[in-house]
């Protein structure tokens, strides 16, 4: 019987976190999650189970990557903080403001960024790995809006009711930007920082469901072209010119998920669960959906297509 050294020349490696630039082909065990795990290819995208949050919840806030991810708050208004590991949950320190429908940055599950939410909030808080830090406030308190970036650089945009308001975070302070060119509430975002960003999706007030998608690019934001369903309530991640939309209400509520390349969006595979309100983590190749309504704990891990890392079982 061949082995997998005699075919590949080496044996299978034993790490403690997944190598950061693996090699189509390779194979390895990941002793932080107990799993194996190698680098295939994939030709559409798709959903999978991932390991359940300790506590269902919905309209909580999620950032990170599908590795290292936080979800914090949620409905019904509670401070609860897990952390996300590729395979399961970790309760950790809790807010210091209950509350859900919260803006969400963050790079990881060591550093992100909460602000506004329900009850109606200014409140901005830092996560630095162990605890969250009250900052100082948005301008705008509101809920039911968006974020995107990292701790200390993101965007704050849109809300309840049906604001078009737009505020950069340097890291210790909120200032006014340019609007929107259409409020809205229950939106979605994807971006790294607060000078590229993807704005998608929403209701108006005359509570209909959108399609719009506007570019940030640094100073003012342009629309481009549609997602291919109108949603609201849908979740985002990834970045400006390669975003994943997932889930929210036409009405009815709907699993779709959609892909933007930087000029179009393409619909890919439904998540296994319908849902809306929902936290993400994550990029276009390696994503997270999180919680969400009907009340669940479900998180399910998107795989892209192209190359990508993917876990091996018994089965």
């Amino acid at each position: 019987m061949t082995t997998y050294k005699e075919t590949n020349g080496t044996n299978i490696e034993i790490l403690s976190e997944d190598p950061a630039n693996p090699v189509q082909g390779q194979i390895w065990y990941n002793t932080d999650s107990s799993t194996l795990k190698g680098l295939g290819y994939v030709a559409t995208g798709a959903w999978a189970s991932g390991g359940n949050l300790n506590t269902a919840r919905a309209r909580l806030g999620g950032s990170g990557t599908q590795t290292s991810a936080l979800g914090y708050g949620g409905n019904p208004s509670n401070t609860r903080t897990e952390s996300y590991n590729g395979s399961s949950w970790t309760e950790l320190n809790d807010l210091n403001n209950g509350r859900y429908d919260v803006g969400a940055a963050g790079a990881s599950n060591t550093s992100a960024l909460a602000f506004g939410g329900n009850p109606t909030s200014a409140h901005t808080e830092t996560w630095n790995g162990t605890n969250w830090t009250e900052l100082n406030n948005l301008n705008t308190a509101r809920t039911e809006l968006s974020g995107t970036g990292v701790a200390t650089s993101a965007l704050a945009f849109g809300g309840n009711p049906n604001r078009n308001e737009t505020e950069l975070w340097n890291g210790s302070n909120w200032t006014e930007v340019n609007n929107l060119n259409a409020g809205r509430r229950d939106l979605a975002g994807a971006g790294v920082n607060n000078t590229a960003v993807l704005a998608f999706g929403g209701e108006n007030s005359g509570a209909t469901s959108l399609a719009i998608t506007e570019l940030w690019n640094g100073t003012n934001w342009t629309e481009v072209a549609d997602l291919n369903s109108v949603r609201n309530a849908l979740e985002g991640t990834g970045t400006a010119t390669a975003a994943l939309a997932m889930g929210g209400v036409e009405p009815p509520t709907t699993g779709k998920t959609e892909v933007w390349n930087g000029s179009s969006w393409t619909e890919q595979g439904d998540l296994s669960t319908g849902r809306q309100h929902l936290g993400a983590a994550g990029t276009t190749s390696a994503g997270l959906a999180i919680g969400g309504e009907p009340t669940t704990a479900a998180t399910e891990e998107w795989t892209g297509a192209g190359p990508a890392v993917q876990t091996f079982s018994d089965a």
